[in-house]
């Protein structure tokens, strides 16, 4: 839906293949990123989404994290994204999915561009010189259709029939592990975790569970909750007591009423290519992984933010030969790190820590390392910060690499996110971007800004140039001038003397 958006905001016009009938109601992607509230802001529904939450405000961004249980006397404050807000143009949100995606639906009708075909899906695909033929189905019926388009995007998850057709193949890190999802009510687990204050996440570092998480999640404030945690091969819903292991977690026996009981296999998977011709992959088809850290769909909305533009640009006329295939050279390494510098990490870390320190073994060792933990256990926020320092369309440095590690800063950085700062009389540089590529001239150079017009208008090549001589940012930005791209990452930064503007264009659009 966030991609049909986009692209209806770039006049483009789609067709959205949905499989069900009706917004599946179960709980998940819920902890949305600082930077997913500027996608928010770009299609027109900051407001919609923060109406429809169900948590205020005041429960802010950050959770608890415990030793064997909640209750433990052994924790503290985890994964708070409020310590990176600063950098960009949004604050965080909590929701749960189906909730943002009945928000996305109503802004998708009202663009006018997007046709919605509930209770359909897809079967089988043809690429040919000029685009895509998709035969679909009706779900629930014997019906089909054929449609043809320039490009076909499958947003059709982890197990995508888009991606197999496409023939597009993928590795996976297997971790053999059964995982189960509840979802329940429980007013007395509302009381016992009230000693926490305005917490929303909950995760428990248990000895018994390998480093895996078991990690609990408050839906709304009327006792509902969603929790994941590994159970032995072969559990079923009959055959296991999900109340014990709730109270287990807990450290104390609570009152449970179960809405839902599901099992998912924990494993990480990552497509080896995001395009095929005239076929792409996004979010859960291109890469998948335990919700740990609430990566999944805020890296799902970065790739279509990341695909809009190019797939716009294409079918307009103005994007390069490379453009296209920059998606997958951009996000691909994004969460290959994503993967393997924090969720992986993540999970080997614990496991090492509980493997090497126990209370019952060496109280001051343990204490002593938990106090660490505790004092420096921030990195899943802080250091996460993907990025496109070594894209083929950046005019960065020689040599860089893009991944999802680094260091939050103003500076304005070749194939970073723009960070933004105010500007006099109150402006938000945000709301002056444009729908394009952005110029930002800090000097007032109108010699610089005529190259950049003219290396674009006659191309069609959407550039607007923003004057901010004065504005104090020449400091903060430590640049001249910035080159924003469509989707707010810096594809150049550097001098207004002597620099190519064609140059540093025709790289911009992958020519």
């Amino acid at each position: 839906m966030a991609l049909a958006i986009d692209l209806a905001l770039q006049d483009m016009k789609t067709i959205v293949v949905e499989r069900h009938e009706t917004i599946q109601q179960v709980p998940k992607g819920q902890n949305l990123t600082a930077r997913t509230g500027e996608h928010f802001r770009r299609w027109g529904v900051t407001d919609a989404i923060r109406a429809a939450s169900p948590i205020p405000r005041s429960y802010g961004s950050g959770g608890v994290a415990t030793y064997g249980n909640y209750l433990s006397d052994y924790h503290y404050e985890w994964f708070n994204r409020a310590r990176i807000v600063d950098y960009y143009a949004a604050t965080n949100e909590r929701l749960p999915q189906y909730r943002t995606e009945e928000v996305l639906r109503t802004r998708a009708a009202e663009t006018g561009k997007i046709t919605l075909m509930r209770g359909w899906s897809f079967q089988s695909l043809e690429q040919h010189d000029h685009g895509v033929a998709v035969d679909i189905t009706m779900t629930q019926g014997d019906d089909t259709q054929t449609i043809s388009a320039p490009f076909l995007v499958g947003c059709d998850g982890a197990r995508s029939p888009v991606r197999e057709a496409a023939g597009i193949t993928q590795t996976v890190d297997p971790h053999d592990r059964l995982m189960a999802l509840l979802v329940f009510n429980s007013r007395q687990l509302d009381e016992r975790l009230a000693i926490y204050g305005d917490k929303a996440i909950f995760n428990a570092i248990s000895p018994d569970m390998n480093g895996y998480w078991q990690f609990l999640g408050r839906v709304d404030l009327e006792g509902n909750w969603f929790f994941h945690a590994p159970v032995p091969p072969g559990t079923t819903r009959e055959n296991f007591n999900f109340q014990q292991l709730l109270n287990n977690a807990v450290g104390a026996e609570i009152d449970v009423d179960f809405s839902y009981v599901g099992f998912w296999d924990l494993r990480l998977s990552l497509a080896d290519t995001y395009r095929q011709g005239h076929v792409f992959i996004a979010g859960d088809a291109a890469h998948s992984h335990p919700p740990y850290g609430g990566y999944g769909i805020n890296t799902g909305f970065e790739d279509a933010r990341n695909l809009a533009w190019k797939l716009a640009a294409c079918h307009s006329g103005w994007g390069g030969e490379r453009l296209l295939d920059s998606y997958t050279a951009e996000r691909h390494p994004v969460f290959a790190s994503t993967r393997d510098d924090f969720i992986v990490k993540s999970i080997l870390e614990d496991r090492d820590f509980v493997d090497s320190y126990h209370p019952e073994r060496d109280l001051t060792a343990f204490e002593t390392a938990w106090n660490q933990r505790a004092s420096g256990d921030d990195s899943l926020v802080t250091q996460y910060l993907p990025h496109y320092q070594g894209s083929p369309i950046i005019c960065g440095e020689t040599g860089a690499v893009s991944g999802a590690t680094g260091r939050h800063e103003f500076a304005a950085r070749a194939g970073h996110h723009l960070a933004p700062r105010p500007l006099p009389d109150e402006q938000d540089l945000w709301n002056m971007l444009g729908p394009g590529f952005t110029l930002l001239d800090l000097t007032g150079n109108t010699d610089f800004q005529q190259r950049f017009d003219a290396a674009t208008k006659p191309r069609g090549i959407p550039l607007k140039i923003l004057d901010l001589a004065g504005a104090g940012l020449l400091e903060t930005y430590g640049a001249d001038a910035i080159l924003v791209r469509p989707d707010n990452f810096i594809a150049w930064a550097g001098s207004t003397d002597d620099c190519d503007a064609v140059a540093i264009i025709d790289k911009a659009i992958g020519t």
